[in-house]
């Protein structure tokens, strides 16, 4: 009985370090490939590989490193997509400029975004007097939801909501979604019928 059990235990044995051998073998070739896109500078494809090859193995020193790297390339990204959106915007609705419908009746007000690189201000603008009435003032503040997430353009509000923020490469049209609730019991995901808002710049 005693032979069996012991081949069964050098069996299990032997499956986990191979298992452990092609973990630790994908992981270097993920963080080497991550290096490669980093080098090039094309760092938002860095930051994925970096994020995926800390997941793999999260213990080993690969994923120190990768750690290491994503906190680094995040800053970089972060000035970068704040160097876009720092201006004035002006929120054009629910859906992206060429969907506009020309037949659609104007407001009378335009919801403006004013960024700058500490505060987000939402202001009010009555198109015929230019009168401006500001409605609510904000930190910007990053979310992270861990140390080796990929996300570097998530914002968290005062009220807990998280929106993602894109902007094009000619840095006139902003792209915000609410992709996740912060509160006292955590964070809820938001994963369909986001509330989806599209912008301009105006200056």
């Amino acid at each position: 009985m005693k032979k069996p059990l012991i081949f069964i235990v050098l069996l299990i044995v032997s499956k986990t370090i191979a298992q452990n051998d092609q973990k630790t073998a994908f992981q270097k070739s993920r963080y080497e490939l991550a290096l490669s896109y980093y080098k090039k500078d094309d760092f938002k494809k860095a930051l994925d590989l970096f994020h995926f090859a800390c997941k793999i193995k999260p213990e080993t020193e690969i994923a120190k490193e990768s750690i290491k790297k994503i906190d680094t390339l995040k800053t970089v990204l972060r000035e970068n997509i704040l160097a876009q959106a720092v201006g004035t915007w002006r929120m054009v609705g629910d859906k992206p400029v060429w969907a506009f419908n020309p037949n659609q009746p104007e407001k009378e007000i335009d919801e403006l975004v004013e960024i700058n690189q500490n505060k987000i201000l939402f202001y009010e603008e009555n198109k015929k007097t230019k009168e401006k009435k500001i409605i609510k003032s904000e930190d910007l503040t990053y979310y992270n939801k861990e140390e080796s997430d990929e996300l570097f353009s998530n914002i968290i509000l005062s009220d807990g909501t998280i929106w993602n923020c894109s902007i094009n490469e000619k840095s006139d049209e902003m792209h915000v979604i609410n992709v996740g609730k912060k509160d006292e019991n955590g964070v809820e995901k938001i994963e369909s019928n986001n509330m989806e808002l599209f912008y301009v710049k105006v200056k």
